[in-house]
């Protein structure tokens, strides 16, 4: 399979994954979707462009290209729970809201799935291997910020809304604790929205993974409400209004990130 994702170096030890923002589907999953499906509504919206001030900063930034209705980046390969919760494997098989993502007996075939596994899901991962590899070996250490989106209400998944700034550290384990409350207090000064961490979204595969930080990799993921940068109903707007504040407080997450690391590491 051809542009399964899009990479750019950057030239300072901190990685901005982004593995829900694609909207390429395989013949098979089309074909097999229900209608309620059409309109990829699960996709982490305009990711890409939200962190497209990332680039100024240094950052290096990976995006996937294939939805994850075809296969979710960001679940292990053997496919084991990550959640005791309501949750979505590695081969989707239902909506955000439990509704079947596949009409009965058209899903993709294990053929398929396989395909998927070794084009899609492994050179994701490995070009993040990769660059985690470089960063540690040029500046001895690594920073991951692996950056989500989602509605603001599913109830299936969450109760009532989603706070806006959702901080995952797989319960301090992916980072360094000081790392942590450090983005906490970025959140904290940012008076407009609200913030948890380790709440619903503590980190999926990719924070969990690859966040080790006894061997100075540290990872982070952001679960961002989606209504604080766009439309959370179709056609799924980009919203210039909310994203410029928003963004803001991005940046300032991404820039504690990179002074924490200079401050523990020296460099």
């Amino acid at each position: 399979m051809d542009n399964v994702l899009s990479f750019n170096r950057g030239h300072v030890p901190l990685l901005i994954s982004m593995p829900h923002p694609g909207t390429v589907l395989t013949p098979a999953v089309e074909a097999g979707l229900v209608e309620a499906g059409w309109d990829l509504a699960d996709t982490d919206w305009h990711i890409p462009r939200l962190y497209d001030f990332a680039l100024d900063l240094g950052a290096s930034t990976l995006a996937a290209q294939y939805s994850r209705y075809v296969i979710d980046l960001n679940r292990p390969p053997d496919d084991s729970p990550l959640y005791a919760t309501a949750s979505t494997g590695l081969y989707p098989a239902t909506l955000f809201d439990g509704s079947a993502l596949f009409r009965e007996g058209e899903e993709p075939s294990a053929a398929e799935r396989a395909r998927y596994l070794a084009e899609i899901w492994t050179p994701y991962h490995q070009a993040l291997a990769d660059e985690l590899a470089r960063m540690k070996a040029e500046f001895g250490y690594a920073l991951l910020f692996d950056a989500h989106s989602i509605r603001s209400f599913i109830p299936r998944l969450f109760d009532g809304r989603l706070p806006d700034f959702n901080l995952g550290t797989n319960e301090g384990r992916s980072c360094d604790l000081s790392l942590g409350e450090k983005l906490m207090t970025v959140c904290v000064a940012a008076q407009d929205y609200s913030h948890v961490l380790n709440g619903r979204f503590k980190g999926g595969y990719i924070t969990r993974h690859y966040g080790q930080p006894a061997q100075d990799i540290h990872a982070v993921q952001l679960e961002l409400a989606q209504c604080t940068y766009m439309d959370e109903q179709v056609p799924f707007d980009y919203r210039e209004d909310l994203a410029v504040p928003t963004q803001a407080v991005l940046r300032q997450m991404l820039l504690a990130m990179l002074d924490w690391g200079r401050e523990r590491y020296g460099r």
